[in-house]
């Protein structure tokens, strides 16, 4: 009779301690949320790497010249969860930014933000997307491309530290700073 009952609780046993240890926890290099090519997995999809030399990118050495004004000027805009499309709601927002730089001869840096799911590199490519989205509407809506620069801080500068979908979604943005001349 005892025999019986050992092979279950041997079974349920090595499950509870398989269950216990779970995985390895996520580090920045390994934190994917989906399958090989998904979220997170750093396949970017044919996106070039950032600093291609494709002139839209700003490195530590290519920031435009001039007096950079005030964080919080315009409007940041939002976008969904792996998403690089500016929503319907957003549009306002880049068209009150255009209209600003309209009167003026300044430039704009448009940073690129994500959350902190996925890769460290997925993330850097991500604001990387949304800032240029962010640079073709402003084109579309009359801005000289030359006069818009782009740079991506990925998941490293959140602006909301909680860990809950609430946060993730301020996370997920473009901000925009003028350069005066």
């Amino acid at each position: 009779m005892r025999a019986k009952h050992f092979l279950p609780i041997v079974v349920i046993s090595l499950v509870a301690v398989i269950g216990l240890t779970g995985c390895k926890h996520p580090s920045a290099g390994s934190r994917g949320q989906a399958g090989a090519g998904g979220p997170g997995s750093g396949d970017i999809g044919g996106i070039p790497p950032l600093g291609s030399g494709d002139g839209t990118g700003l490195s530590s050495g290519s920031r435009p010249d001039g007096t950079w004004g005030a964080r919080g000027q315009f409007a940041a805009v939002y976008f969904d969860f792996d998403s690089t499309r500016v929503g319907p709601s957003e549009v306002a927002k880049l068209e009150a930014v255009a209209a600003a730089l309209r009167g003026n001869s300044h430039k704009l840096v448009v940073e690129g933000h994500a959350d902190e799911r996925g890769t460290a590199e997925y993330n850097r490519a991500l604001g990387e997307r949304r800032a240029l989205a962010c640079r073709e509407e402003l084109a579309r809506l009359g801005i000289a491309a030359d006069r818009i620069s782009t740079i991506s801080y990925g998941e490293d500068r959140p602006a909301e530290l909680g860990h809950d979908e609430g946060s993730w979604a301020k996370n997920r943005r473009c901000e925009f700073i003028t350069v005066t001349q």
